[in-house]
């Protein structure tokens, strides 16, 4: 077996490992330590598909490898965060307990609504193992942005410290909507660009240094409040240069 085969394949276990730990802090209400090894897991997501387009070695297990990583530092950890939100919304800390009764929740049953972003995260990532349309594009929301979207929430809450802004994003309404919604942009029919580079031309990936140039203003600008708004940048971006989200990929 050969070692630059597996390359790709180790950066993909890599972000494994982190959605993992990312799963074990979620569970313990740690949801910013979460979003950080979310971003980590991310951040290997990006570099193993670059890496295996680079030495030439894509394969088909390193396509559903991907997915299955996928499935936990971007599926499962955000579902999790969601879970601990509405739960905190209905102003239920509790944690259970290993001796707790048969059928005993210590937890409102509405929060496991935040669960519908995990089912539709794993419905994203296999419709996206099949779909040959998105080689080269995204038909719907990645699951990785849907998670800093999501995990952009408790980073808010913890370091904006707006009253207001905390008011509104703890109001269990607004978190079952958000769920809803991200459920939503998951799995619709929404043609957006990938940010994969097979060249770093300027010409063939100005979309990409744009989109990536005001993402970084903003950030600097609004802080974690950014997230979303580069979420809906990127929705829009796409949406405007539609034919070049889909050609120029």
């Amino acid at each position: 077996m050969s070692l630059k085969k597996q390359i790709p394949n180790i950066i993909t276990l890599l972000n494994l490992l982190c959605g993992c730990i990312g799963v074990l802090f979620a569970v313990e209400g740690n949801l910013i330590m979460a979003a950080v090894f979310v971003g980590g897991g991310i951040f290997f997501d990006f570099f193993d598909g670059l890496a295996a387009r680079k030495l030439n070695v894509q394969s088909e297990l390193g396509l559903q490898l991907d997915s299955l990583a996928d499935m936990v530092t971007s599926g499962l950890v955000p579902g999790i965060a969601m879970f601990k939100l509405l739960q905190r919304s209905f102003g239920n800390t509790a944690e259970a307990s290993w001796d707790g009764g048969f059928f005993e929740f210590d937890f409102h049953p509405v929060a496991l609504i935040g669960f519908v972003i995990t089912l539709a995260s794993a419905y994203r990532l296999a419709n996206f193992n099949v779909d040959d349309r998105q080689d080269t594009s995204f038909i719907g929301l990645p699951t990785p942005a849907n998670a800093l979207l999501v995990l952009s929430i408790p980073m808010i809450i913890t370091y904006q410290q707006n009253p207001l802004i905390t008011q509104v994003l703890l109001n269990p309404y607004f978190l079952i909507g958000f769920s809803v919604l991200s459920a939503y942009l998951l799995n619709a029919e929404l043609p957006l660009f990938a940010l994969k580079f097979k060249d770093w031309s300027v010409k063939k990936n100005a979309l990409r240094y744009s989109f990536i140039a005001i993402s970084a203003i903003l950030l600097v600008l609004l802080k974690y409040l950014a997230l979303p708004v580069i979420m809906l940048l990127y929705i829009l971006l796409s949406l405007i240069f539609k034919e070049q989200s889909q050609s120029a990929s």
